[in-house]
């Protein structure tokens, strides 16, 4: 598989999500598709970059952006945590790593003195013709909605 580019089209991906769907890229054509990446429902960082995307939710709205969360937990987590959270995106479950992989997120990391395999906090605005027009990359959770916002607003 390939890897998702600035200025390309992304491929067409397929996963399971939150509300007993299964969504893919093309059930978002004619909208902006932000994807954010992000390593572990119900963990402090996870909660907070969630939390952040639901309270500006109507911006986003106003904006014509539709979130998605992609973690590799499974959807029944992800039921969970969308539902104590109240979020009003879906949350898809890469646990094959399909669209970590197709999106570059998963990096070795130090946790607690030791190397581990995870998801790259990032996140991946795609046009309405499905095209990958920005990324932001290790991701900061205390002002990266803001600097969402502030590029669409500009775009």
């Amino acid at each position: 598989m390939t890897t998702a580019t600035l200025g390309q089209t992304v491929p067409d991906f397929q996963l399971p999500a939150t509300g007993d769907k299964t969504l893919s890229l093309a059930d978002f054509a004619g909208k902006k598709l932000l994807l954010y990446f992000y390593p572990k429902d119900n963990t402090p960082g996870c909660t907070q970059e969630g939390q952040a995307f639901r309270d500006h939710i109507q911006q986003f709205d106003a904006l014509h952006t539709v979130i998605l969360g992609v973690s590799r937990d499974s959807v029944k987590m992800h039921e969970g945590f969308k539902c104590k959270q109240a979020f009003p995106f879906d949350l898809l479950s890469d646990q094959d790593e399909q669209l970590c992989r197709l999106f570059d997120v998963i990096k070795m990391k130090n946790m607690y003195g030791k190397q581990v395999r995870g998801i790259e906090r990032s996140t991946f605005l795609i046009d309405e013709n499905g095209v990958l027009i920005q990324e932001w990359r290790k991701v900061k959770v205390k002002t990266h909605v803001e600097d969402v916002l502030q590029y669409l607003q500009q775009a």
